[in-house]
């Protein structure tokens, strides 16, 4: 994703919205025009500032704890197959448990705080990093197994000198799903219980009718969405170079 291609986007998106203001002639508190969110999000820029470090906060330690987790899980279940097929339907059943429906939860035994959002952060992201990790460590050529077997190196030894560098692209693909969900749950749990955030001061202008500072504060968070992308892409690029490298080394 370039940075021309993505200011294409964005003045495109702005040129739409506009036209759609002055075609419905919609009144600014159903539908306000980029300007008069422009002039609400400089004369708010304070406090959106200030909930926008909260969120971001939240979203990175989430995102750091999740992959770790997710990463270490992975590793797990390729070493042992007994691991595996007792972990793995459960994994599957998790996610059909609906998030929002955690979210009271987590409010409640971790509270108010950072803690309960990064924890839902952590939720949302764990199992696609988990699986596409998995799915990248089970798919490895047979022979670099049988090559492995005859030069007696270990489960181990193989695992970290030949299964986690070559599974290092699916470990990329699903840290640029976890880059676009994290701030989903974030978010997710700064509605159901906040007193500071990028969800929080959406809940509180919308209470208050303040709709201009309602969507500037989502675009603040589809902002720094967009940016989380972009740098967790660049890292799955610099995995997926790295992996192929290995396998010429």
């Amino acid at each position: 994703m370039r940075g021309r291609d993505i200011l294409i986007a964005v003045l495109l998106g702005l040129a739409l919205w506009q036209g759609a203001v002055m075609l419905t002639n919609a009144p600014h508190f159903i539908l306000p025009s980029p300007w008069r969110i422009a002039q609400a999000a400089y004369r708010s820029r304070a406090i959106i500032a200030e909930n926008a470090v909260v969120t971001t906060v939240e979203v990175l330690l989430g995102l750091v704890l999740g992959t770790l987790l997710g990463a270490a899980t992975a590793i797990h279940l390729a070493l042992s197959k007994t691991a595996e097929r007792l972990m793995l339907p459960l994994l599957v059943f998790t996610q059909a448990v609906p998030v929002f429906a955690l979210a009271p939860l987590l409010t409640l035994w971790f509270g108010y705080g950072m803690g309960s959002k990064i924890v839902m952060t952590v939720i949302i992201i764990y199992f696609p990093v988990a699986s596409a990790f998995h799915d990248g460590l089970t798919r490895i050529d047979r022979g670099y197994h049988d090559l492995s077997v005859t030069m007696g190196a270990g489960k181990y030894h193989f695992m970290r000198h030949v299964r986690i560098p070559s599974a290092l692209p699916s470990l990329g693909t699903g840290l640029r799903l976890s880059a676009v969900y994290a701030p989903i749950g974030a978010v997710i749990g700064e509605w159901v219980g906040a007193s500071k955030g990028l969800g929080y001061l959406m809940l509180l202008a919308n209470g208050r009718a303040k709709i201009d500072l309602m969507f500037a504060s989502l675009i603040v968070l589809a902002c720094l969405t967009v940016v989380l992308h972009i740098a967790v892409g660049r890292l799955a690029d610099w995995m997926s170079n790295y992996a192929h490298g290995s396998g010429r080394s």
